[in-house]
């Protein structure tokens, strides 16, 4: 049996791991790569496996770094199999990878809007334009968009043909997406379910997010028993909303001969969780002082409702001026209709805080969902202090670059990091730029941010709430394999940038367990 690291390995994105039988090849997620669009665009193309080889995709959970080319091998005919995960991560899937979809709808139709427009901007600079004037150029270039933020996509197309431009296209479409969503097998946690001619999986609780599970995969192979668990991305202690990771496991998962266990923040320590609402507390009166709007990225599946739960939370304490709430995302509003549909999911203090209450952690009455593009127009011109929440987590697109957009050089406002920002993306970007500028006491002109192709004065204050991270520090992670009773051969750290995971290994060495950290498409025998 055999192990390839094909994804997440000595980096945070991309998570992907292959376990190979003589019978069987499953996938432990199959995630995105995130980070420079052409870097990323490149990784992502690739699968390294023939679909038809592939027996099923068990899934961790739905975060897009872990689900996100699923639709690249379902909408190969090849492949026959299915995708394994719990009920509430299948549900959410059906609004992130349509989502997802939609993204490599837009980014290819902006890339060869850009393509288009270049070139007729250089043809129309150069002396021999054949079978086109100078009049054509200039009514083609007004017609490149139908309205001031929408694309003449036909004429695009048309134009590409007709010069015989480089097109990109969508690494998955919508449909490709619906029709990933059909090869769901949603299953319950503690109870094994066979997933190849030779295995059989159980998913428990990671705590992560909501349906986030960690997967044992049991192997009988040539009359050994082998057993390889999968932390997928391990959750927290005394989180709200969701319950804790689990460390209650059926005996036949106990002992393990190579645990898949991530680093995201192998070498850091969070905030305590009970200081996180006096921290958010003081983020908003402080810019409410000001006049000012709290503008937080926060991925739609998790961080989002996490905040929405610890505002509605201070709000019926009192403890902060009831500033308007706005929920500027359309995939978190269905998002968060999914997480009412899961109840069995939530923690102690949820079901004696709001549900024996007959409250909603989710409505009050400062809220509100932002659905439509015009409504979250209105709300860049709005003047009186609010909170904003907005895609994308680590301000890769979506809707939070327009509230950057028409807030990030007034110092009134600010910009809370709640999450992880991966390297290479504009919210790293932002958080340490915003550090450095705050850590030198503001003295002269602040850094600057480009955002749709203009710089911007980052003079807004950047804060940073770690605390709110749904990733186990060091210390959480230790403290999981403590209380868990797992009896274990061998850890292979993955899913942390380099530093994070190498740091996170000397560390599992010192408290006795033999660990190690795999490269980028390393297989390993068992």
């Amino acid at each position: 049996m055999r192990i390839s690291f094909q994804g997440a390995a000595r980096q945070v994105t991309g998570s992907l791991h292959a376990v190979m039988s003589d019978k069987d090849l499953i996938f432990l997620d199959c995630g995105m790569f995130q980070g420079k669009r052409q870097q990323s665009r490149e990784l992502n193309s690739v699968i390294p496996y023939d679909p038809d080889l592939i027996t099923n995709i068990l899934l961790s959970h739905a975060h897009i770094d872990h689900c996100g080319r699923i639709p690249l091998i379902t909408k190969q005919d090849r492949f026959t199999g299915h995708i394994i995960s719990t009920h509430a991560t299948a549900d959410a899937c059906k609004y992130l990878l349509k989502d997802s979809a939609k993204i490599q709808e837009s980014d290819a139709a902006y890339i060869n809007y850009k393509t288009v427009k270049r070139f007729l901007h250089e043809l129309d600079r150069s002396s021999s334009r054949p079978h086109i004037s100078r009049k054509e150029l200039k009514k083609l270039k007004k017609q490149l968009k139908s309205k001031p933020h929408r694309l003449n996509q036909s004429l695009i197309d048309e134009l590409l043909d007709r010069f015989n431009l480089n097109r990109i296209w969508p690494l998955y479409t919508t449909s490709d997406a619906e029709d990933a969503i059909d090869s769901f097998r949603p299953t319950n946690c503690t109870r094994p379910v066979r997933v190849g001619k030779n295995m059989s999986a159980t998913f428990y609780n990671a705590g992560h997010i909501l349906g986030s599970a960690m997967i044992s995969l049991q192997i009988n192979e040539n009359g050994k028993k082998k057993t390889v668990m999968y932390t997928g991305d391990l959750g927290r202690f005394d989180k709200p909303i969701i319950k804790d990771p689990n460390h209650q496991f059926n005996k036949e998962d106990k002992e393990v001969d190579l645990l898949i266990m991530e680093s995201t923040y192998g070498d850091r320590l969070h905030e305590p969780v009970v200081d996180l609402k006096p921290l958010l507390k003081e983020v908003i009166i402080e810019t409410f002082q000001r006049n000012g709007v709290i503008m937080i990225p926060a991925f739609s599946y998790g961080r989002t409702q996490e905040l929405i739960y610890y505002l509605h939370e201070l709000y019926l304490e009192n403890e902060v001026p009831k500033m308007p709430v706005y929920v500027d995302s359309p995939l978190a509003i269905n998002i968060t209709k999914v997480f009412g549909e899961h109840p069995e999911t939530y923690d102690q203090d949820t079901h004696e805080i709001f549900l024996e209450n007959g409250l909603n952690p989710f409505m009050f009455p400062e809220i509100q969902y932002v659905n439509s593009v015009q409504d979250s127009m209105n709300l860049n011109r709005s003047s009186e202090p609010h909170i904003v929440l907005a895609g994308s987590g680590m301000c890769e697109g979506g809707r939070i670059l327009h509230h950057f957009r028409h807030r990030i050089a007034d110092k009134r406002n600010t910009i809370l990091v709640v999450g992880y920002m991966a390297q290479h993306t504009l919210g790293r970007r932002i958080l340490d730029m915003g550090l450095e500028y705050e850590q030198s006491g503001r003295k002269g002109q602040p850094p600057e941010v480009r955002l749709y192709g203009s710089d911007y004065k980052l003079a807004a204050r950047v804060k940073r709430l770690g605390g709110f991270s749904a990733h186990g520090d060091k210390d959480e992670m230790t403290r999981f394999l403590k209380e868990s009773g797992l009896i274990i051969k061998r850890i292979a750290v993955v899913h942390g940038e380099e530093e994070q995971s190498l740091s996170f290994c000397r560390h599992l060495q010192k408290e006795g367990y033999q660990a190690f950290v795999p490269k980028h498409g390393e297989t390993i025998e068992m």
